[in-house]
Formats: structure tokens, sequence, C-alpha cells
């Protein structure tokens, strides 16, 4: 717990809320507000591009040390995750030209994606605790889990839509790609209402491809923070109740169990954000 006076909803607001002055980082120890950010949440901007750096590190080391030999467990491992995104991308997208840009982008999105949702893997108050420093009276505000902020996936499904633009452009032409947007479904002659239902649905599909990856790795941390509340509340406040060594044990079990399965959780969501992302620069590739 983050101190003695703090309520299990004060520590669940607390922990939800980004870090976006440096002197959230240093209340209390003498150091002056030397950068305010309220714009923008700092914390969710650095882990994303730290951990946007090692993936793409990863992949690099694996792609120095290939060999056409019998190959080590990491580089196995990234020829069996490299030919089973190649093997989707073919299987969505018709053009071998945009699949020599769009396979490589799919595989970096998958593994930077499953990077930032394995933050939520950590110990809720580890970090944060690290952060601030031991002596610290209150945890810092640091977010860990870029995915579970709704910028984060917003701006990465934003990325998306402008490929699919660029690729309806490149495909189409522009006076093609344009001609398609007055008159597909309905016909020249619902000009302004195939236009409106284009937009919209454009947006629709960058909204929701973004809101997918964020809604559940915001609930997953949520329900990190909810486990931790279980173990924790006893060991705050120094006080032991009968029932306390019960809510202790129970949350390690629902911590382990949580853990396991949460697993399958942050690779399941890269994938799927990854496949969505196939998809819809597929569906820039064919014509009405």
């Amino acid at each position: 717990m983050a101190s003695e006076s703090m309520t299990a909803a004060d520590y669940i607001k607390h922990h939800l809320q980004n870090l976006t002055s440096l002197s959230d980082v240093t209340e209390g120890q003498g150091l002056k507000n030397i950068a305010d950010f309220s714009f923008i949440n700092i914390d969710s901007l650095f882990f994303s591009i730290l951990l946007g750096v090692v993936g793409s590190y990863l992949l690099y080391r694996a792609a120095q040390r290939a060999t056409s030999g019998v190959p080590g467990r990491f580089q196995a491992a990234v020829e069996i995750l490299f030919e089973f995104v190649d093997d989707m991308c073919k299987s969505i997208i018709p053009n071998e030209e945009s699949r020599k840009v769009v396979a490589p982008v799919g595989l970096t999105l998958f593994v930077w994606i499953f990077l930032m949702n394995a933050m939520d893997m950590l110990p809720v108050d580890a970090l944060p605790r690290a952060f601030q420093g031991m002596t610290a009276e209150h945890h810092a505000l640091l977010r860990v889990v870029p995915t579970a902020d709704l910028n984060v996936t917003l701006a990465i499904a934003i990325g998306v839509l402008l490929m699919c633009i660029y690729y309806s452009i490149k495909i189409k032409t522009l006076r093609g790609w344009g001609h398609e947007l007055v008159s597909a479904p309905f016909g020249a002659k619902l000009a302004p209402a195939n236009l409106l239902l284009n937009i919209m649905e454009f947006l629709s599909k960058t909204v929701s491809h973004g809101m997918r990856l964020f809604g559940n790795m915001y609930a997953g941390e949520l329900v990190f923070l909810l486990i931790a509340l279980l173990g924790g509340a006893w060991a705050s406040t120094g006080s032991v109740s009968l029932i306390d060594p019960v809510l202790f044990v129970f949350h390690i079990i629902a911590g382990l169990a949580w853990a396991i399965f949460h697993i399958l959780v942050i690779t399941l969501q890269a994938f799927i954000f990854m496949a969505l992302a196939f998809v819809y620069i597929g569906q820039a590739h064919d014509h009405h």
C-alpha cells in the first residue's frame, strides 16, 4: 500500500493516474518542479519508446546472429514467429510488393505490443516504489503498462489508419480512391451519404482498434490492483486479525492464477491487434 492513511479506493485511483509532471516524482524530497507536461503522459511515452527500442534490438540481434546451420533457441523462436506473421500476411494481403512493408510492420507491432502488455506482469508497486525511493512517504505516479493508456493504443491505431489511406491511394490512385469514397456502396447518386458512411467506417475501425486493446489491458491492470489489495491491507497497517492470513493466502493464489491466465491475454491482444491491422490494410487493396 502507498501509505497508512490511504484507503483501497485511494490506492486504486493513485495507481490509475499517469505521471504528467516531474515534480510528481520528487514530491516531498526537496526537488522543485523542473518540468510540467500536463498534456503528456510522461510514463506512457517513456515506457512505450523504451520497449520499442528493446523490441527492435531483439529483432535486430536475431537477424544479425541468423545462421544457415542449426539455429539457437532464440533464433528458432524468432524464425517461427516471423514465418507465422508472414504466412498470415500472405493470406490477407494479395499484393506481394505491399507485403514487403506490411509484414515487417505487423511483426514489429506484435513484438512491441506484447512487450508493452507484458509490463502488466510486474508487481504493481515495484517500479513506482523504486522510482520514488524506498524512503518516500508515498508512491510516485507511475503507470508502467503503456497499452493501458488510451492515448497510446489510439496513436498506434491511427498509425494503422494512415497506412490504410496510403495503400488506398497507392493501389487505386487518389482519383480512384476519391471516386470510391463517394460512390460505394450505394452508387454515385447518393454521394454525400456514401462519403459520410465511408468516413464513419474509417473512424469506427480506428477507434475500435485502439479501444479493444486499451479496454482489455486496463481491465487486467485493475484486476491486479484488486488482487494486490487482498494481501497488502494488513501489511500496511501492521494489524493482524484472524481473517488477514486467509486474505493473504488467497491473494497469493489469485495473483498466481490471474498471472498465468494473463500471459494468454497479453499474447492474444498483441496478436489480435496485428491481425486487425493486416485486415484493415488488406481492405485498402480491395476495389469496389
